[in-house]
């Protein structure tokens, strides 16, 4: 199990590809951060997809996945966005085109915004570059309590809905997958709760896209209730050099939803590169 020691912490990684020393056959490195409650298998699909092209890096955020623990209330955005920063350099694999889905998202805003000598490009997906909606902190609080004292497992109907689409929630065919996920999410470790805070914490960066440089993709599944379309056309419309996709039948976890499309839309995206 390979990990590395940065930012005073501990982080696990997968590192894949053709020569995972040097770069694939491009001579090119992808990074994948994750979304809040999963870790790096959230990306299996698109790892399994790339490797023969790119050297492939899947990492889990401090306080999640297996990556180690934290003490603090709540894991802030700025910790995360360094962490990753200190993992880009602590392997010398920079430029990276960077993808992050939703909290994966802030940290690659953040990166491409304050070290653009770090970015190739960015692959936003299911992200926003607002804080947290004031009308969600309430009931995401609520949930994080319960989940804190209670355990994951009573609020994981609750939060299935907002982790994925309609379509992928009643596909009979797709019951195997769905039961592993909500599997994944009720054996998170109960110090989640100071990843949830992070999140619900955040500050905006809206106000910092400007400053992005790099080729930008941004991705939103078209029935993505966590972080709504309308949040990637306002990230599309702030990134001139930007392209916006949208995922049908995918919500707030496309890469595993919709694993053709979010790998066809890379295919593309870093085709024309």
């Amino acid at each position: 199990m390979p990990q590395i020691d940065v930012n005073g912490t501990r982080l696990y990684y997968e590192d894949t590809g053709q020569d995972s020393t040097g770069g694939g056959s491009t001579g090119e490195t992808i990074v994948f951060s994750h979304g809040l409650l999963w870790d790096a298998e959230l990306f299996a699909p698109q790892l399994a997809h790339l490797k023969d092209r790119y050297r492939v890096i899947a990492y889990d955020h401090r306080g999640q996945g297996r990556s180690a623990d934290d003490t603090v209330s709540s894991i802030s955005m700025e910790t995360v966005y360094q962490d990753a920063v200190a993992l880009i350099e602590k392997l010398a694999i920079g430029p990276v085109h960077f993808a992050g889905l939703s909290m994966g998202g802030f940290v690659a805003m953040r990166l491409g915004a304050r070290r653009p000598d770090l970015t190739r490009s960015l692959i936003l997906m299911e992200t926003s570059a607002d804080p947290e909606p004031a009308e969600n902190v309430p009931k995401y609080r609520k949930l994080n309590f319960v989940a804190r004292w209670l355990g994951l497992g009573l609020v994981a109907a609750k939060v299935m809905p907002i982790m994925f689409s309609q379509d992928f929630l009643t596909d009979p065919a797709r019951a195997a997958e769905r039961a592993h996920w909500r599997g994944k999410l009720v054996g998170n470790r109960r110090s989640i709760w100071r990843a949830v805070n992070g999140v619900i914490d955040r500050a905006g960066v809206h106000d910092e896209l400007g400053r992005i440089r790099c080729p930008v993709l941004v991705m939103v599944g078209d029935q993505d209730v966590a972080t709504v379309p309308a949040k990637a056309e306002r990230i599309h419309a702030a990134i001139p050099q930007s392209r916006l996709v949208r995922i049908a039948k995918a919500g707030h976890s496309s890469s595993v939803e919709q694993p053709v499309a979010v790998n066809a839309a890379l295919d593309e995206f870093l085709k024309d590169l």
